[in-house]
């Protein structure tokens, strides 16, 4: 597997998982704390995570269909930029188990 499919799917859950935190302090402001100007932030950030969010899903199934992983651990994978935080740590675990499968895209060109 490419190191390049496993950056993609890094930088996506790092931007859906901050994305998805402050949508959520938003979704505090807006409901609990009635605070001025939180409905147009939870709007906008909402509109930005939902978007990013299936590019988080691409890149995510693409890194699952290259590890060959099991079914159950792609969904939770898939699933984890749904819940707040979630994103981090599952990131953090995947990485941790992967980096030994990754070569680089330098080595993968000057292999072929």
């Amino acid at each position: 597997m490419k190191r390049s499919v496993l950056t993609r799917y890094r930088v996506m859950a790092y931007v859906t998982g901050v994305l998805l935190v402050l949508l959520t302090l938003g979704v505090i402001a807006k409901y609990l704390l009635s605070m001025d100007g939180a409905a147009d932030f939870t709007r906008i950030v909402g509109i930005a995570h939902g978007w990013l969010y299936v590019l988080y899903l691409v890149f995510a199934f693409d890194l699952g269909s290259k590890a060959k992983m099991p079914v159950g651990k792609q969904l939770w994978v898939l699933i984890a930029g749904t819940i707040p935080t979630a994103a981090f740590f599952v990131e953090r675990k995947l990485t941790r188990e992967l980096e030994p499968l990754v070569r680089d895209d330098s080595t993968a060109t000057a292999k072929a």
